[in-house]
């Protein structure tokens, strides 16, 4: 059953145990096998962790903190926290531990879950107000630090659910902010909830016999809203992959039919078919023209011969890298970041359907949304209901409605910047709206959205670079692209220790901001050969098509 109406996002779940309880609600691998509870089974489970909330004295508003891979205990935590009106902050598990200490000094954090009792001491060696870290696995001697299963209780009691109205904060997340520190989003049950109905409202044909199979992070607002809330919304049982070098024989064996995904895995999935398409010369002439026609059937424009060839070659090339997936895929909901045209084309001709989306942490995260019945790939789809957005005079995208943050927290003068006072948040994103789709064309500001989805801010990171004077001039590159790279004017050529020097001065920055490559380059960039403007500004796009040849090289 399909939930229609919620007063808040805990009564999301009252709602799906009081229909589906004996259905099975998450499965995960332990123990050497996969293991899948029901949702009487996860509300006992999330019961027990209300138990242990209480015996750490937390009060309505509190700051909890977890840093785990996706898991059930990811969302047993989430679900009970927000059920004692706690407010949970979500970390990259992978992140930086001094940067992990920031974002928890900053909000205040009291308790904090976390995968590997053995992070702990690396995150202690800054002062914090914590005063109960929960490890997972894993030991840690620190009088703080308890484990787990000495922590939860076996049993408990009934579950207790939230009374929070539309303005009680859920959730503190951080994102990346022009500063080199993130900034707390805050988010609201009626965010969250609105975002989540209208969501799962824009695509009707998401049902309770759907399974999805969860890998981004939870610690991100696309995997926690459409890979979480909304399968809890319509009662489609989700499975979190083992890691995602692990991803390609999770799909094999637990045959999701839905995918929450970033473009970086069809990158990823793209190099390896064109590595394999290179041992023949018969197959690119399959594979191109399935995709071909593929693509054509899509789009609606099939020619005579297409009836004739297109089901044959749907058998040979189609159908088997389905079955890569999985060979039940539905649909995969694509967001945070853009994906090359010529990837939609090559997939979507090759029988996959992708529904594109955008939004931000800001914005909860969804503004916009493709539907199955109205699906323009290239597009990010129509604004969600609820959802008003406009343009200003230089195209860029203001949002409005019940998805927009309730603020940074601590940060008022950020919050004052991004949202107007007549309730437009500023996007900083160029677009242009046709035919009522939002269609991205670009940035107010110069934010690096790279493959994965992580927004990285570049005059904040070449600041910080060129704090070292070994660097003459600095471009960082990484748009669309899956790690960062620099181009420079040094006159050090010793690329290794360049790197070395570079990330040296990313060291406040959050773990993913790393410099991966370098290359160097003899003249310096002046207004005269065209690569500053008149006010001493990089001119990127100039200066991407001047080195177009030295950052392929960085990714090749």
């Amino acid at each position: 059953m399909r939930i229609e109406q919620a007063k808040n996002v805990s009564d999301i779940l009252r709602q799906r145990l009081a229909v589906d309880g004996n259905r099975p609600s998450y499965r995960q691998f332990g123990d050497g096998q996969w293991q899948e509870i029901s949702w009487n089974e996860f509300g006992q489970l999330v019961a027990r962790w209300q138990a242990a909330f209480r015996k750490e004295n937390l009060q309505a508003g509190d700051r909890v903190a977890i840093c785990l891979k996706n898991c059930i205990e990811w969302v047993a935590f989430d679900q009970a926290a927000m059920g004692l009106g706690l407010v949970t902050v979500p970390l990259f598990y992978n992140d930086r531990p001094d940067n992990m200490a920031w974002c928890m000094n900053d909000a205040g954090v009291r308790l904090m879950v976390i995968g590997d009792g053995s992070l702990w001491p690396e995150i202690a060696r800054i002062p914090t107000k914590i005063e109960r870290v929960v490890c997972v696995e894993g030991k840690c001697e620190d009088a703080k630090v308890v484990p787990l299963k000495n922590w939860l209780p076996n049993t408990a009691g009934d579950i207790q659910y939230s009374a929070a109205g539309d303005d009680d904060l859920l959730t503190i997340v951080y994102t990346s902010g022009t500063t080199g520190r993130p900034k707390g989003v805050m988010l609201t049950h009626g965010n969250l909830v609105t975002n989540t109905l209208s969501l799962t409202n824009a695509c009707p044909e998401i049902v309770e016999g759907d399974r999805f199979l969860s890998f981004l992070p939870l610690s991100h607002m696309l995997e926690r809203t459409v890979g979480y809330y909304v399968a809890m919304t319509v009662g489609a049982p989700v499975t979190f992959a083992r890691s995602v070098l692990d991803l390609a024989e999770d799909m094999v064996t637990q045959k999701p039919t839905i995918m929450v995904c970033v473009p970086r895995i069809f990158e990823r999935v793209y190099g390896k078919v064109q590595e394999g398409l290179a041992t023949s010369a018969l197959k690119p002439k399959l594979f191109n023209a399935a995709v071909a026609m593929g693509w054509r059937k899509f789009r609606q424009q099939r020619r005579w011969y297409d009836y004739l060839f297109y089901p044959l070659l749907d058998v040979l090339v189609g159908k088997k890298l389905r079955g890569r997936l999985g060979g039940r895929i539905r649909y995969i909901l694509l967001g945070g970041a853009p994906m090359a045209p010529h990837l939609f084309e090559t997939f979507m001709g090759l029988g996959l359907t992708f529904l594109h989306g955008y939004g931000l942490t800001e914005t909860s995260p969804a503004v916009c949304f493709n539907r199955v019945t109205d699906n323009e790939p290239f597009s990010v789809g129509k604004p969600l209901v609820g959802v008003e957005v406009k343009t200003t005079d230089v195209g860029e995208l203001l949002v409005r409605g019940h998805n927009i943050m309730k603020g940074y927290w601590n940060n008022e003068e950020a919050t004052a910047a991004a949202i107007d006072s007549d309730g437009w948040f500023h996007t900083g994103d160029v677009v242009e709206i046709r035919e009522g789709r939002i269609y991205i064309t670009g940035r107010v500001k110069d934010i690096i959205v790279m493959s994965n989805g992580e927004k990285v801010p570049p005059g904040d990171i070449e600041q910080a670079i060129l704090s070292d004077a070994v660097f003459e001039q600095v471009m960082l590159v990484g748009e669309g692209r899956p790690r960062l790279t620099l181009v420079c004017v040094s006159q050090n050529n010793n690329v290794d220790e360049l790197i070395e020097r570079a990330n040296a001065r990313l060291s406040s920055f959050p773990g993913y901001a790393k410099i991966a490559a370098v290359t160097v380059v003899s003249e310096p960039w002046t207004v005269e050969n065209g690569l500053l403007t008149p006010t001493m500004k990089l001119k990127r796009n100039v200066m991407e098509q001047r080195f177009a040849n030295e950052i392929e090289s960085m990714y090749s």
